[in-house]
């Protein structure tokens, strides 16, 4: 289930994808023009066609999130399953079964993939009747889940914070944000930050995404800057070459996963109160006069394109917020690792980390020799089974899980390497991943 679920997640992220796209057309769009979806005045032309631009996008997301989801649970993420996608979300299940269905010579058009739409049509009207029963059940719990934090107002916002964080290892954040960014519960506080959809309220508005931005852009990189600090010096160098790209990451993009995975299983304590911290971020700023969104992650891009966005308050103010919000997490992590002797990048026990007898790291861009690294760690081809690719992990599936090394794996300076399963591998590469795994599924044919 949990494998399942994480594909899920990874799944999710294809149409998530777009979204940046949208918010940059969307973004530049309100900065020429902040009241061109109001009805006052005269819009101006370009920032009504960037906007309606980037609602064409958005508009459809529900349709985007049916073949993505349907490409990316399918066994070889054919195009085919994209089209039973559009039938029902449960496209996928059906590709992947009847995809290769044989039928009698007098139905035989319709075989293999030809048939998956139609046998994807008949379960979903089996599937429509169970959750007729089901799904009401289900979407009151999200519900009432949704009204109990809007209720509890800024140390709701925290609460969520705070639970966004600790569910990363599993990858099911993503159906926590769905609960208060999207429309699940009716709080829908992306869409209603962007002047899309009706019913914002200026000043609370944008309070489930506002927190994230000192966390991200000043937070996590004064953290990083602490770990290299308290490194060991002969270790330093490689702890500064993965902490200072991570760090960049989250900064601009608010992509954390490559930062978050260098420390979260090699020091889970200090992850937790990487996660209390940024819940308490979350409930201050919602106490503030500061709204900030992002169609994307709280990084300095998104940021800056919503700064004139139509629920936007005060946004300037997230900058001196930010580096208060970094000078804390600095102190806090550089007296927590030096305290209880956390072992983050460059200080551990064993050399199980140095990376100094491989001369690769992702810097480089030898995507294929970091590939091949990473592929040797694995065991050889031999014993690889399935490969697949998040936003930032490489998700592999092996058959002898004794074979593989961490420590050869690290080598190609990678952020880190979880073993969910005996079976299951991920490697935490970070937003290059797609190129590390295009070469590393050449080097498995």
């Amino acid at each position: 289930m949990m494998k399942y679920l994480q594909r899920l997640g990874k799944s999710l992220m294809l149409p998530v994808a777009c979204l940046p796209a949208a918010g940059i057309l969307m973004g530049i769009g309100y900065w020429i023009d902040p009241n061109v979806m109001s009805g006052l005045g005269t819009p101006s032309a370009l920032s009504f066609f960037l906007v309606k631009a980037g609602g064409a996008l958005i508009d459809n997301m529900a349709i985007l999130f049916a073949i993505g989801v349907a490409i990316g649970m399918a066994d070889d993420n054919d195009g085919t399953a994209a089209l039973a996608g559009i039938v029902c979300l449960i496209g996928a299940t059906c590709y992947n079964r009847f995809k290769n269905t044989k039928l009698p010579d007098a139905l035989a058009f319709f075989s293999g993939k030809r048939s998956v739409a139609i046998v994807t049509a008949l379960v979903s009207i089996v599937a429509s009747l169970i959750l007729f029963f089901i799904w009401p059940i289900v979407y009151s719990a999200l519900v009432a889940f949704g009204e109990s934090i809007i209720g509890l107002g800024p140390i709701g916002a925290g609460i969520y914070g705070f639970f966004n964080r600790l569910l990363i290892p599993l990858g099911l954040h993503h159906a926590l944000n769905s609960v208060f960014w999207f429309d699940v519960a009716g709080i829908n506080d992306l869409f209603k930050f962007w002047g899309t959809v009706d019913g914002a309220v200026y000043g609370q508005t944008g309070m489930y995404m506002s927190g994230f931005f000192p966390v991200m852009m000043f937070g996590l990189p004064a953290a990083a800057l602490a770990m290299y600090q308290t490194a060991k010096p002969g270790k330093k160098k490689n702890a500064y070459g993965l902490l200072f790209a991570a760090a960049l990451c989250s900064f601009f993009t608010g992509v954390t996963e490559p930062l978050e995975f260098a420390f979260m299983f090699l020091a889970p304590g200090l992850y937790l109160i990487h996660a209390v911290l940024t819940g308490i971020s979350l409930a201050v700023t919602a106490l503030l006069p500061v709204r900030s969104g992002f169609w994307f992650s709280a990084g300095f891009v998104d940021w800056l394109l919503s700064m004139k966005a139509p629920m936007a308050e005060n946004p300037l103010f997230m900058l001196p917020l930010g580096l208060v919000y970094g000078l804390i997490y600095y102190v806090v992590f550089r007296f927590a690792i030096v305290k209880f002797n956390f072992k983050t990048p460059g200080r551990e026990d064993d050399d199980e980390l140095d990376m100094d007898e491989s001369k690769v790291t992702l810097a480089n861009n030898d995507f294929t020799q970091i590939a091949t690294i990473i592929l040797e760690g694995l065991g050889g081809k031999e014993n690889v089974t399935s490969v697949d690719n998040c936003i930032t992990r490489l998700r592999l599936e092996i058959k002898d899980y004794t074979k593989v090394s961490e420590k050869k794996i690290k080598s190609a300076g990678v952020a880190g390497v979880i073993r969910p399963g005996k079976t299951s591998v991920q490697v935490i590469v970070g937003p290059q991943v797609q190129f590390v795994a295009d070469e590393f599924k050449k080097l498995c044919k």
